[in-house]
């Protein structure tokens, strides 16, 4: 898989717009929180994209396809849009009705989500290459839960808790 191939970044970028959008519709997100999920996704792209250059220099791991440390910044954009912004508004839909217990398991689950799907990537399609060792590991694993940490706690400072805002539809009432 080659990161610098144009149709793969525009098609990611639109395919996790479009996952964006069907997230918004299912969790019932109002106007107010899927802006302040898209604004809480910003800080992603640098984050994540300082965790590439950092492991990409210790050797945890590194994209054999960009010579680079990091990836082109489409790849980091699409990232933040599907893992930044609409897991974002999953996780607010947990903190929602479970509140604290839900937020641990919701950043605890994302994290191992992520590492699995990454090394899936690592073996399969050799999209992503991880150094030997537990290390790599356990520091993606850190990559994917302090940036959706991120997320939820920004978007608690923009638009408020969770329980803050009424969802957009409410289910009809039973006659």
């Amino acid at each position: 898989m080659n990161l610098l191939n144009p149709t793969l970044l525009v098609a990611s970028v639109a395919i996790t717009a479009i996952i964006f959008a069907v997230v918004v519709f299912l969790s019932r997100a109002g106007l107010r929180r899927t802006v302040g999920a898209l604004v809480a996704s910003i800080p992603i792209i640098p984050m994540v994209m300082s965790y590439d250059r950092i492991a990409s220099h210790f050797g945890l791991w590194h994209y054999p396809s960009v010579t680079a440390a990091n990836a082109p910044l489409a790849w980091y954009v699409a990232a933040a849009l599907g893992y930044g912004a609409a897991f974002g508004l999953v996780g607010w839909r947990v903190v929602r009705r479970w509140e604290i217990r839900g937020l641990l398991v919701f950043l605890s689950l994302f994290a191992v989500f992520g590492v699995a799907r990454d090394y899936g990537y690592s073996m399969t399609t050799r999209f992503i290459l991880f150094g030997p060792g537990p290390i790599p590991l356990l520091a993606d694993l850190f990559s994917y839960g302090s940036a959706a940490a991120v997320v939820q706690l920004l978007m608690r400072w923009i638009v408020g808790s969770a329980r803050s805002d009424a969802l957009v539809r409410r289910p009809k009432p039973r006659p």
